[in-house]
C-alpha cells in the first residue's frame, strides 16, 4: 500500500467529516487507507464513520491520549509505505496528497514533506514551515517583528514567499498535516510520547535532521487547516496557551539541555511580567468599550496563566 492517512480525532466530529470527504474526493492513482482513531472524547465520530464512511478503519481509545500516543498508536495499524498525519480540521485541496507523495518520493535525501496550509480565510498560515525553536527566536516572536523582518533566518519561513511550485527544504513543518516515510518514522522512534500537545512535529523533524534527512515544503499541495478546534473547547481557558509554553520547555530540555530549559523558564517568567504591566496600563481603556473588543482583559488572563507557570502553580499540569 503507496500511503496510510492517520486522524487523531478528539470532539471534531463534523470536521472530520469534511476532511475524510476532502480526501474521497481528491485522492486518485494511489492506493490508501485511512485511519481514525477517537483519542477518548466518544463525540459520536463512531457512529458517524461506521453510517458514512465504512472505508475507514476507526480505533476507540478509552481515554485522551493526547497527540503523540494518538498517532503512534494508530500507526501500528498501518501498512502503508509512507504515513500522512493529518488533522480532523483540514481540508485537503486539488492533488495535495498526491504532490506531496511525489516529493516524497523522487528526493532521496526527503524524509518528511509538508504542504502550504491556509486559514479559513484562504490567508497563508505562516506555522506551516518553521525554524527549530530557540531561545533567541522565542523570546523575539512577535506580530509586529515578523511582519517587520519576514525573511529573518529567526523564523525559518522565507519560502512562503516563493514563486515557484518546486519542493524547498526547511527546518520543520507543522503536525497539522505532515507526511513521512514509514522507515524514516521508525529510525527516529515514532512520535516523542514526551509532550501531550505541541513540539511533537518539531521534535520529530529535529531528529530526523539529526540523522541526515531532510523536510521539504511543497507549495503545490495546498490543505486548508481551519486550527485549534479542539483545543479551543477545553474548559480552561488558558489550557492552550500554558500547554505551548510547557512543550516548548520539554523541548529544550530534551533536545539541548536542562539549564538551557530553565534559561527559557526564567525569560518568559520576565516576559509575562512585563506584558502584565502593559495589559493592565490598557484595560481601564479596554474595559470601557462594548464585550466584544474587550482584547485586553482576555490577553491579561492568558498572560497571568503564563505568569502561573513559570513558578509552577499550575496545579492541573501535574496531569500532564
Amino acid at each position: 500500500m503507496d500511503l496510510s492517512i492517520i486522524i487523531v480525532n478528539w470532539n471534531s466530529r463534523d470536521l472530520l467529516a469534511d476532511a475524510l470527504d476532502s480526501v474521497r474526493d481528491t485522492v486518485r492513482g494511489i492506493t490508501y487507507e485511512v485511519i481514525v482513531i477517537d483519542s477518548g472524547s466518544f463525540d459520536g465520530c463512531a457512529e458517524m464513520l461506521e453510517k458514512s464512511y465504512g472505508w475507514v478503519r476507526f480505533i476507540q481509545s478509552a481515554t485522551n491520549l493526547g497527540f503523540a500516543k494518538a498517532n503512534n498508536e494508530a500507526y501500528r495499524h498501518a501498512q502503508g509505505d509512507v504515513l500522512l498525519f493529518l488533522n480532523p480540521d483540514t481540508k485537503v485541496l486539488g492533488s495535495a496528497i498526491q504532490d506531496m507523495l511525489q516529493a516524497l518520493k523522487r528526493r532521496p535525501d526527503a524524509g518528511l514533506v509538508g504542504p502550504k496550509l491556509l486559514n479559513g480565510d484562504g490567508s497563508v498560515q505562516e506555522t506551516c514551515i518553521r525554524a527549530f525553536p530557540t531561545l533567541v527566536n522565542q523570546l523575539l516572536d512577535s506580530d509586529f517583528l515578523r511582519r517587520r523582518f519576514p525573511d529573518s533566518r529567526l523564523w525559518g519561513k522565507r519560502e512562503l514567499g516563493t514563486v515557484d511550485a518546486l519542493p524547498k527544504p526547511v527546518q520543520a513543518l507543522s503536525g497539522a498535516s505532515l507526511m513521512v516515510s514509514r522507515a524514516v518514522f521508525e529510525r527516529v522512534g515514532l512520535f516523542s510520547t514526551d509532550y501531550f500537545m505541541y513540539s511533537e512535529d518539531m521534535d520529530l523533524c529535529l531528529k530526523a535532521a539529526r540523522l541526515g534527512f531532510q523536510a521539504y515544503y511543497v507549495p503545490s499541495a495546498v490543505v486548508v487547516h481551519y486550527g485549534g478546534a479542539s483545543s479551543a473547547q477545553s474548559p480552561t481557558s488558558s489550557f492552550s496557551a500554558v500547554m505551548r509554553l510547557e512543550s516548548q520547555w520539554r523541548f529544550f530540555r530534551k533536545m539541548h539541555s536542562a539549564p538551557y530549559a530553565a534559561a527559557y523558564r526564567a525569560a518568559m517568567f520576565v516576559a509575562s511580567l512585563l506584558r502584565i504591566a502593559a495589559l493592565a496600563v490598557m484595560l481601564p481603556l479596554q474595559m470601557a468599550k462594548p464585550a466584544p473588543q474587550r482584547g485586553a482583559l482576555h490577553s491579561l488572563r492568558k498572560w497571568a496563566a503564563r505568569l502561573r507557570w513559570t513558578v509552577g502553580a499550575q496545579a492541573w499540569m501535574r496531569n500532564y
